[in-house]
């Protein structure tokens, strides 16, 4: 099978930022609960419409439930519209809440961008809804409150209007559909990956194949495992996605599986290669399927209580 209908097929099926996740790393949900347990007000109903419904976190406490793609947030928190290093983005879709530990790098991780040159902080993008579960816009990941979009715009201020928020956008680091990076790609931007990524409660970022190679290529320290973290994949290139690592607490919670042993840059240079030069497509690869909505069927149990809990 072709690798470019592997991947097309693959993205269906795994987890990530409306689809990301390693290839060969997706971890399975945690058990899904059956038809009966579900109260008859949220059976025949897409678990979107449910989410999407509510306005605030769930009183309790903090917890996430299930996998990535495929999961709720108890006792989620709201990281506040606007701090001292950073500003929340699209507001309009109230998606700035997530797990405490979640709500804590992102504080940690914007005062250290505010000390590079031109970063007032960090613009964050989506965290999760308020009791996470999928999003109505279909963005399958950020169910459990533990990945968080970072926008590649480097913040020149940090008080903007709600209006201003809904109008103004990141920029692109890519060239050639993401086998390089272009002129916007700044030191600045490896340092504050490599932070995040240095970070133990971080699980892996995805950003484009360009910026891995170009990341790669420019690290001189002798330190080169958290570079590991840092995982190749479509888009990604307006902002970089950081995915934390289950907490420690949370039973019900699914990790994906670590990164594979090394720096990974091997791997980020074939798809660069595979960006510039396409092997041919498989005429005998099964058609991907349509994705399905998600119902209360396919989540965890404990995400009853999650949309039933004041």
């Amino acid at each position: 099978m072709g690798r470019v209908f592997k991947l097309i097929i693959l993205a269906t099926a795994i987890a990530g930022c409306g689809g990301p996740a390693q290839r060969q790393q997706a971890s399975s949900p945690a058990p899904v609960v059956s038809t009966q347990s579900i109260p008859a007000s949220m059976q025949g109903i897409q678990a979107k419409q449910l989410f999407g419904a509510k306005g605030l976190g769930s009183k309790q406490s903090a917890k996430p439930h299930g996998g990535y793609a495929k999961g709720c947030l108890a006792g989620g928190v709201q990281l506040p519209e606007t701090g001292p290093t950073w500003q929340a983005m699209r507001l309009s879709r109230n998606r700035n809440w997530g797990h405490p530990q979640t709500i804590d790098l992102i504080e940690k991780l914007s005062a250290f961008a505010a000390t590079q040159p031109g970063w007032k902080g960090l613009y964050i993008g989506d965290i999760s809804q308020p009791r996470g579960g999928p999003m109505l816009s279909g963005h399958r990941s950020h169910q459990i409150g533990m990945d968080i979009d970072i926008w590649m715009l480097p913040p020149k201020r940090l008080n903007h209007s709600r209006a201003e928020r809904e109008s103004i956008s990141s920029i692109s680091l890519r060239r050639q559909s993401g086998a390089y990076t272009n002129d916007n790609w700044t030191r600045a931007h490896h340092e504050i990956m490599k932070a995040a990524a240095k970070d133990p409660r971080t699980a892996r970022i995805f950003v484009f194949p360009g910026a891995k190679v170009r990341m790669c290529k420019e690290e001189s320290g002798s330190d080169r495992a958290w570079l590991s973290k840092i995982r190749p994949w479509w888009g990604h290139h307006y902002h970089f996605h950081v995915r934390l690592k289950c907490p420690k607490d949370a039973k019900g919670c699914v990790n994906q599986s670590p990164p594979p042993a090394g720096d990974g840059c091997a791997d980020a240079e074939q798809w660069v290669r595979d960006i510039l030069n396409p092997p041919p497509p498989d005429p005998n690869a099964p058609a991907p399927k349509p994705r399905r909505e998600l119902t209360m069927n396919d989540l965890p149990r404990q995400c009853i209580a999650v949309l039933q809990s004041e």
